[in-house]
C-alpha cells in the first residue's frame, strides 16, 4: 500500500484514544486508510475504522514494565510505503493531505518545534531540560514519518538497539537529568546523535507543520495550574471544529491529558460518523 497513518496502543485506556484519533482522521481525512498496532480487542462497532489491526509482534516479558521499549516495532509492521505515526492522545482536526508532498521529500521525519494553543512556538524548556543540558537534538515523536527503505530500517534497528538499553544509553548520551523512564523523545534523539542525521530529519525553518502540544507549562501562562483543562475551557462545533479557550485549532492537536477524552467528545465522534456506542 501507498500511505497511511499509523497508531500503537496498548491497553484499553490507550484503545479508545486511538478509536477517537482514528475517528478525528475520518471526519478530516478520510481518504487516507488507518492501521491499528494493538494487543487488545477492537470493538467490532469500530473495527471497520481500521484498514488493518495488527498485533503487536515479537512480545517479552521484559516489555511490559514500560510500553514504550515496543515502539520501534511500528517500521516494522507498518503495512504502508509511507507512514505517519501519531500518538494516540491526539487529535486531527483538519486535512493534512499536502503534508505527504513534504514528506515524501525526506526517508523519516520528526518535529523539532511544537505550538501552543495560541499559535505561538514553544520555546519554554521546562519539559526538555534534559535536551538542553545533554546538547541532544530538539525531536517530537507525538507524530512522525517514516518510508520504508535501507536509511529508516538502519534508524530503527539502531532504535531497538537504545529501547532494549536504554539505561545504557542514557546514561552515557542523557547524565544531566537522567531520566526515570525510557522515553521514545529521548531514545529518537539518542539514535538521532548516534548517526549524526539530525539535519536531514527535520527541518526548523517551517512553521506549518507542527501539532499543538497541550502540557500545561509550557503554554506561556503564569499559573500554578497542572491541568491546561482547569485554565480554558474546551469546545466542539457541530461539525467537530475544536475550539480551545478563544481559538480555533488545527492540524495535530495534542490533548496529553486523559481525562480530556469524555464520553460526551466521544460520543460527538461517534454519532457524527454514525457509529453505535454501547
Amino acid at each position: 500500500m501507498d500511505k497511511g497513518f499509523l497508531l500503537y496502543s496498548n491497553g484499553e485506556k490507550y484503545l479508545k484514544q486511538a478509536i477517537l484519533c482514528a475517528m478525528s482522521l475520518k471526519v478530516t481525512n478520510k481518504n487516507i486508510p488507518v492501521s491499528i498496532i494493538t494487543n487488545d480487542k477492537v470493538d467490532t462497532n469500530f473495527e471497520n475504522l481500521f484498514d488493518q489491526i495488527i498485533p503487536i509482534p515479537w512480545i517479552d516479558h521484559d516489555d511490559t514494565r514500560y510500553d514504550i521499549l515496543n515502539r520501534w516495532k511500528t517500521y516494522h509492521v507498518s503495512p504502508y510505503k509511507y507512514s505517519i505515526v501519531l500518538d494516540v492522545d491526539t487529535l486531527v482536526v483538519e486535512n493534512i493531505d499536502h503534508w505527504w508532498n513534504f514528506f515524501k521529500n525526506y526517508d523519516l521525519y520528526f518535529l523539532s518545534k511544537v505550538f501552543t494553543y495560541r499559535k505561538y512556538i514553544v520555546n519554554d524548556n521546562y519539559y526538555r531540560k534534559a535536551f538542553v543540558a545533554n546538547k541532544l537534538p530538539n525531536l517530537y515523536t507525538g507524530m512522525y514519518f517514516f518510508q520504508k527503505n535501507d536509511t529508516s530500517k538502519e534508524f530503527f534497528s539502531w532504535l531497538e538497539i537504545v529501547s532494549k538499553n536504554w539505561e545504557l544509553f542514557y546514561g552515557q548520551y542523557c547524565k544531566e537529568y537522567y531520566p526515570k523512564k525510557p522515553s521514545m523523545d529521548v531514545s529518537v534523539a539518542i539514535v538521532s546523535k548516534i548517526l549524526d542525521i539530525d539535519q536531514f530529519i527535520t527541518n526548523k525553518k517551517i512553521n506549518f507543520l507542527h501539532f499543538t502540544h497541550m502540557k500545561t507549562k509550557i503554554q506561556g501562562w503564569n499559573t500554578e495550574y497542572e491541568s491546561w483543562q482547569d485554565y480554558v475551557g474546551t469546545y466542539l462545533t457541530d461539525d467537530l471544529r475544536l475550539i480551545i479557550g478563544n481559538y480555533l485549532q488545527s492540524g495535530v492537536f495534542h490533548y496529553t491529558e486523559d481525562s480530556f477524552l469524555s464520553d460526551t467528545i466521544f460520543d460527538r465522534y461517534a454519532s457524527f460518523l454514525n457509529y453505535k456506542v454501547d
